[in-house]
């Protein structure tokens, strides 16, 4: 595990890294108004956060855990309908009767009984207050020139536990829009060619959204120290790098 200052000052940001591993996961604790926010890196596009003995599982997928061997979700946040990210089998998993789902209106063709929530739609869920916002691609197409992620069909997350603000991109770009997301805390950002953003794609989408802790994400085979290189010297954000692949 590696974690990477980009600041020095960042210490007195309320933002304390445990670093401890569970298992395979790293795993970071992050202080807030409302106690420890734990955050599980299982890996790829696949997180736990737990929060006041809430369970929130995002973009669940069987290859990159044992859902069986994890704890049951209160809540469950899916960004979109690609297969690296909506696993109905994983779902199952950690579903249960109470369990809440959150998805897009293609993910809801797939797994029944889910909340829909389109880009811009806000809701109290659990405790926690959600917003979906658009998640596409603007330059990266197929061969077909569709878009690898068109606009209006994905979504990203900003949870809000206690005090901090945490946005989860999915599988975007640098979009206008995230010019609108104000005092984001914690930022995942996706980072891996065709499907998402280059390292300076995600270094210009830090320097709009200004994060005090940037996990890149969803990075396979891309090169972090790129990021690290192009986020020197940048005041203020302190990158994480996690095994993300």
């Amino acid at each position: 595990m590696k974690t990477i200052s980009i600041c020095l000052f960042i210490a007195c940001l309320s933002f304390p890294l445990t670093g401890i591993a569970k298992g395979n996961y790293e795993e970071d604790t992050i202080q807030t108004s409302d106690g420890d926010l734990k955050i599980t890196f299982l890996g790829h596009a696949t997180l736990m956060f737990t929060f006041q003995d809430k369970i929130v599982h995002v973009d669940p997928v069987s290859r990159e855990a044992d859902y069986t061997q994890l704890p049951r979700a209160d809540l469950i946040l899916i960004t979109h309908e690609h297969g690296d990210h909506l696993d109905p089998a994983a779902i199952r998993s950690i579903r249960t009767d109470e369990t809440i789902v959150v998805l897009t209106q293609l993910c809801a063709e797939k797994v029944q009984g889910g909340i829909v929530m389109k880009n811009g739609d806000e809701k109290d869920l659990c405790g926690l207050h959600i917003r979906a916002v658009p998640a596409y691609n603007i330059v990266h197409k197929q061969g077909n020139g569709q878009p690898y992620h068109p606009k209006g069909t994905g979504n990203g997350y900003v949870i809000q536990f206690g005090d901090k603000r945490v946005y989860v991109a999915g599988d975007t770009e640098n979009i206008p829009e995230m010019k609108k997301l104000e005092k984001i805390d914690i930022a995942f950002l996706p980072m891996n060619l065709p499907f998402t953003m280059t390292p300076e794609m995600v270094a210009e989408a830090a320097q709009v959204l200004k994060p005090k802790i940037l996990y890149p994400y969803h990075y396979g085979d891309t090169d972090t120290s790129e990021l690290l290189r192009r986020m020197k010297g940048t005041d203020g954000i302190e990158v994480r790098i996690r095994n993300m692949k």
